[in-house]
C-alpha cells in the first residue's frame, strides 16, 4: 500500500462533552460496534473483566468519572481510527485542550435531558479557533428529555455552529423505536441491550412505504412529517461545510443501548477529515511529506502498575515512523530510538513496527520527554498550539512519611511531568508546591502517589491566587525584583522564575512599581523561555 493510501486509512478523533452526557459509555459502543472489544459496560462492573474500558485507572473506576484521556486504535471498515476519550469533568480541562491538538476533528456527546452545558460550550470555543470539524451526538435518547427540535435550536444557539440532522430519533424515552438515517435512507430497530450489539436494519427508499406503517405504527406518519421539515429547514447535507467547521451533523441516539451508535461510525468514517496539516514555529507540516515529524501531547505513568512504566503519546504528523530508527530530538538536540513502539486500546497495548501521520503511538519514556516535544528527521522545529495554564489553585506539599521520601519526590515528579499540575519549588524554604486548575486534582494526585508509588502526603493549602513567569531585558531590574520579592519568588521545573500572587489588586500594584518586568500568565510548551514561551497579559 502506497504512503499516500496509509495517510488517507487514518481517522483521528476525540470525544468530548460536559461530564456524565456518556462519552465513555459512547466510546465503548464505538469500540464495541468496531470489533475491538466482545462486551461493553465494563467501566464500573466488577463481573466483566476481559473488556477494555477507556476508564482504566482505579480511581475512575471508583468514582466512575475520566480523569485522564485514553487512546485507543481499531479497525473498521479497512480505516485505522485513532479515538481519544476525554475527562468531561472541567478540573481536568487542560488535558482536554492539549488532546484537541492532537486529532482531527470531534465528535461532542449532549445529553438530551440537560441539553447543552457550560463544559460542552467552552470545549466547543477551543474547537471553533481550530476550526476543528465537530459532530454532535444526542445521547440518552430512552430517557424523556427534550423535543428533537429544541436541542438542534439550542445547540445552533450555545455551540453557535449551524447543524444538520443525518439522523433522527422515532420518539424518545419509554416508546423510543430507534432511529432513521437521513444519511443513507436505512431504518434502524433496536432492542435494549447494554453489552451486546442487538439491531434490526431496514433499507427505507422511500418513506411513504407500507413497511413503515407495519414498523413503527403510529409513528410512521410523526416521522415523514419530521423528515419533510428537515429537508426543508436545513437543506442538504455540505460536507465541505462540516471540514471547515462551520456546520455540525447531528446524530441521535442511546450509546447505553446501542441505539444510534453504528449509523453515527458508518457515517463518521465516509465524511470525517483525513489528517491535516499542523502549524509549527517555521511552518505548517502537510501529513503528505516523507519526512518523519510528531509531537508529544500527553505524558502518563503507570498505565501499567505492574511494570512502572511511562509513555509518552506521540501524534504523528507527516513521515513514517519505524521501530528502531533513530528519530531527533528537537529540544535536547540529540537522537533516539524506540524499540517497543506501541499501539493501546486504553491500558492494553501491542507493540508496532510502523505508523503514518493520524496515529497515535506511545513511546517508552525514561525521563527524555516533556509536553510538546517535537520528534524530526533532523528538521529544528517545535509544533505550536499546545497550550499550559496559570494555575488557580496553590497548595505547599507535606510529607506524611519520612521513610517514603524519594518515593514522594519521584511520585510527584512524574505526575507533573504528566501535565496534571504544575510543580513550583518556593525559594525561601525549597518547599514544594503544586499548582491546579482545579480541586479534583489533588484527590487525584493524592490517591495515585499512595497507590502508584507507596507514599503519603497532606497538602498545606496557600493564599496564592495567580503564577506568573517574570522576564526582564533589564538584567539589573530582575535582579532588584527577585531581591526584594524573594519571599513570593518561586522556580517551575524548567528553573524558570515564577511569581506568586495574593490578590490582582496586589499583582497591579507590583506590576506599576517594575514596569520594566514582563509578566506572563499562559504559555505555550517548549518554546520561547527555557521550557515554555508565555503570552504577555
Amino acid at each position: 500500500m502506497s504512503y499516500v493510501d496509509e495517510i488517507n486509512k487514518r481517522r483521528a478523533f476525540a470525544i468530548i462533552s460536559h461530564p456524565d452526557a456518556g462519552k465513555t459509555t459512547l466510546t465503548e459502543k464505538l469500540l464495541l460496534f468496531g470489533g475491538a472489544i466482545q462486551t461493553a459496560g465494563a467501566v464500573k462492573s466488577n463481573k466483566i473483566k476481559k473488556s477494555a474500558a477507556s476508564d482504566f485507572m482505579e480511581i475512575e473506576k471508583q468514582r466512575g468519572i475520566s480523569v485522564a484521556t485514553s487512546v485507543m486504535a481499531f479497525n473498521y471498515k479497512g480505516l485505522k481510527i485513532n479515538l481519544l476519550d476525554t475527562p468531561g469533568h472541567k478540573d481536568f480541562a487542560e488535558d482536554v485542550y492539549r488532546t484537541l491538538t492532537a486529532v482531527d476533528s470531534v465528535i461532542i456527546v449532549v445529553d438530551c435531558v440537560k441539553g447543552v452545558e457550560e463544559q460542552t460550550e467552552k470545549l466547543m470555543e477551543v474547537c471553533r479557533m481550530r476550526k476543528t470539524p465537530v459532530i454532535v451526538f444526542i445521547n440518552k435518547l430512552d430517557r424523556e428529555g427534550k423535543k428533537p427540535f429544541d436541542l438542534l435550536d439550542e445547540i445552533e444557539v450555545k455551540l453557535r455552529i449551524k447543524v444538520r440532522p443525518l439522523s433522527w430519533p422515532i420518539s424518545m424515552g419509554y416508546s423510543f423505536k430507534g432511529v432513521y438515517n437521513l444519511y443513507d435512507k436505512s431504518l434502524y430497530l433496536f432492542n435494549p441491550g447494554r453489552t451486546t450489539i442487538a439491531e434490526e436494519v431496514l433499507a427505507v427508499n422511500d418513506l411513504e412505504e407500507d413497511i413503515l406503517d407495519k414498523q413503527l405504527g403510529d409513528h410512521a406518519a410523526q416521522l415523514r412529517e419530521d423528515v419533510a421539515l428537515i429537508e426543508g429547514v436545513y437543506g442538504p447535507f455540505d460536507r465541505e461545510s462540516y471540514l471547515e467547521g462551520e456546520s455540525a451533523p447531528v446524530f441521535f441516539g442511546s450509546a447505553i443501548n446501542n441505539f444510534g451508535v453504528k449509523e453515527l461510525l458508518d457515517t463518521f468514517v465516509e465524511i470525517a477529515p483525513t489528517p491535516r496539516s499542523r502549524p509549527a514555529d517555521v511552518r505548517a507540516i502537510d501529513p503528505h511529506e516523507e519526512s518523519f515529524s510528531g509531537f508529544v501531547f500527553k505524558i502518563h505513568a503507570n498505565i501499567d502498575p505492574r511494570h512502572r512504566d511511562r509513555i509518552a503519546f506521540l501524534r504523528i504528523c507527516s513521515g513514517r515512523f519505524e521501530r528502531n530508527k533513530f528519530f531527533h530530538h528537537v529540544r535536547l538536540g540529540k537522537d533516539l530510538r524506540f524499540r517497543s513502539p506501541a499501539s493501546f486500546l486504553a491500558q492494553e497495548k501491542s507493540i508496532i513496527e510502523e505508523a503514518y501521520p493520524g496515529d497515535v503511538i506511545g513511546l517508552y519514556d525514561t525521563g527524555n520527554f516533556k509536553i510538546g516535544d517535537t520528534l524530526t528527521e533532523g528538521e529544528k522545529i517545535m509544533f505550536q498550539g499546545i497550550p499550559s495554564f496559570s494555575p488557580e489553585i496553590f497548595k505547599e506539599v507535606i510529607n506524611a512519611d519520612p521513610m517514603k521520601s524519594k518515593q514522594l519526590e519521584k511520585g510527584i515528579e512524574q505526575l507533573t511531568d504528566e501535565g496534571v499540575a504544575q510543580l513550583f519549588v518556593h525559594k525561601q524554604g525549597n518547599k514544594k508546591i503544586i499548582g491546579t486548575v482545579g480541586e479534583l486534582q489533588f484527590d487525584v494526585i493524592q490517591y495515585r502517589l499512595l497507590h502508584e508509588y507507596g507514599a503519603s502526603c497532606r497538602f498545606n493549602p496557600l493564599n496564592y491566587t495567580r503564577a506568573c513567569w517574570i522576564t526582564s531585558e533589564n538584567k539589573e531590574k530582575l535582579a532588584e525584583f527577585c531581591k526584594y520579592r524573594s519571599d513570593r519568588l518561586g522556580t517551575d521545573k524548567d528553573g524558570n522564575i515564577v511569581y506568586f500572587s495574593d490578590a490582582d489588586w496586589v499583582l497591579r500594584r507590583v506590576k506599576e512599581e517594575y514596569p520594566e518586568i514582563e509578566f506572563h500568565y499562559s504559555s505555550e510548551i517548549n518554546t520561547g523561555l527555557p521550557g515554555r514561551k508565555h503570552s504577555k497579559s
